[in-house]
């Protein structure tokens, strides 16, 4: 507020009423705009199909034209980033826009190189920087940010901002420590806490410490406010354990003067989610495996009286691998145990009209998937989308799965359950599932989002009385498998 002549004049922020959309906006996405794009912090929690890449480009784009910004930097995980340049750019920045853009890539050709050094000087266009996250922790990718970050006025993007969560990591550390240098700084992600309210404070202060009030430059002290801690004893071991959250309800009006919170439910009209299970009988070598893995892990619980998280998941994961049908081994050997899974699967695919996802978290899953889909409907009515599939397949996967000829998509939520439209989906199959809740919900979304218009059917394959049935009731009530299984709660899950 501010007084000419004696009368009081009330601060109106510019509007967007001049900007020119690429692609039309939904009312929420308008909304969003309206309220955030001349902030110099904002955070973009809107879920997963609502259109929080396209709302981060318009505003990109809208200071651009205002001449408010010349760069506009993307940091995003590693099996998100390329999908910025590829599709998600081409699809919502005006044409009348002129680019520069380049993806980072840490083992770039000459041309490549030469391309990022002419993004570093002064230019009319629009500089566009793509990074996956990953980088920030090598010297290279962190030099080259700053490199950029101080020869710009530039909008720094963390998309899938939960990536940065963790203040110990040095990506964190690395993007805190240059954040301050962009001229606007923008957080984007579906679901701001995967595991507990602590995920938010270093997502915050890579915007601005301030936000978050005097906890803001402190993890300790934002824990100690918002956490309850107890002192836990295990064995010869004790430590600090979170065992509940207090004055959320004040954490919750802080984020309110800096984000934008938006779900599928308050804003687009999409067609429901439909739930169910195959049950999938356990072979006499599966089930014998599988006890055996289970006794033992039973057995080191009650000799050590104390486990650490890390060896909690690897036995977790290898009774996931037997029942998936196939052991490996601590030196990396793959031994194929008969089973019935990869059946049931065929039956459901036989079942299914329409088009179909198979997610699966084992890579040798993945490969014998598209060989027996391949053997019964052909070689070209199937893609797959995983670590071992090169850039320029993963853009034809896509596209023939989503427009062509391609009927089943096979791939791993971990890579493929991120920042891609698979809308042309009307069933989702989870052969094997992910221990992490975020990337549950991330990969349910790649069917369920904008341009769906049929129901969505999710079925997942469990072998009954086994981890499968507790990995699918904790995904589908929402809660993070990782954060649970310790200590008691692990014999629960085993026995």
């Amino acid at each position: 507020m501010s007084i000419a002549n004696g009368i009081k004049l009330c601060y109106i922020p510019p509007k967007m009423e001049n900007y020119i959309y690429k692609t039309k906006p939904y009312h929420h996405q308008l909304d969003v705009l309206q309220r955030s794009w001349d902030k110099v912090n904002w955070a973009y929690f809107l879920e997963m199909g609502t259109g929080k890449s396209k709302v981060c480009i318009d505003n990109a784009a809208a200071l651009f034209e205002q001449g408010k910004i010349d760069a506009l930097i993307i940091i995003a995980p590693k099996g998100v980033y390329r999908n910025w340049v590829s599709i998600e750019i081409p699809a919502h920045m005006p044409d009348r826009i002129n680019m520069e853009m380049c993806l980072w890539r840490s083992g770039a050709n000459k041309s490549e190189k030469r391309a990022l050094n002419n993004l570093l000087k002064p230019s009319h266009s629009l500089r566009v920087l793509v990074m996956n996250v990953e980088s920030l922790s090598t010297g290279k990718g962190l030099r080259y940010l700053t490199a950029m970050l101080e020869s710009s006025e530039a909008l720094l993007a963390v998309d899938e901002s939960t990536s940065i969560k963790s203040p110990k990591a040095a990506r964190t550390k690395a993007i805190i420590k240059v954040a301050n240098l962009a001229r606007y700084r923008r957080i984007l992600t579906g679901f701001p806490v995967t595991q507990s309210p602590m995920d938010l404070w270093s997502q915050c202060k890579f915007m601005d410490e301030s936000l978050l009030g005097d906890c803001g430059s402190n993890f300790f002290q934002f824990q100690a406010r918002y956490a309850v801690i107890r002192r836990q004893q295990f064995g010869a071991h004790s430590f600090n354990r979170v065992v509940g959250y207090q004055n959320l309800e004040e954490l919750g009006v802080l984020l309110k003067n800096f984000s934008s919170r938006i779900t599928k439910d308050e804003c687009l009209d999409l067609p429901p989610k439909v739930y169910s299970v195959r049950e999938v009988s356990l072979t006499p070598e599966q089930n014998r495996i599988y006890n055996e893995l289970r006794d033992y892990a039973l057995a080191r619980l009650d000799d050590e009286e104390f486990m650490t998280a890390a060896s909690v998941m690897t036995q977790l994961v290898r009774m996931q691998q037997v029942l998936s049908g196939h052991v490996k081994s601590d030196a990396g050997d793959i031994s194929e145990i008969q089973d019935n899974r990869l059946g049931e699967l065929m039956s459901c695919l036989a079942e299914s009209a329409g088009k179909v996802i198979i997610w699966s978290r084992f890579r040798y899953d993945i490969k014998r998937i598209h060989a027996e889909i391949a053997k019964i409907y052909g070689t070209e009515s199937v893609v797959t989308y995983f670590g071992d599939t090169t850039d320029d397949e993963r853009g034809r996967a896509i596209d023939s799965f989503q427009n062509g000829s391609s009927r089943f998509f096979v791939s791993n939520p971990q890579t493929g359950g991120f920042g891609i439209t698979l809308t042309a989906a009307r069933t989702v199959i989870y052969f094997a599932n992910s221990f992490d809740l975020a990337t549950r919900m991330q990969s349910e979304d790649r069917a369920h989002r904008i341009g769906q218009s049929n129901t969505v059917n999710y079925i997942d394959l469990i072998a009954p009385k086994t981890i499968d049935e507790r990995i699918v009731k904790a995904l589908r009530s929402k809660m993070d498998i990782a954060s649970m299984v310790m200590g008691e709660e692990l014999k629960k899950w085993l026995t």
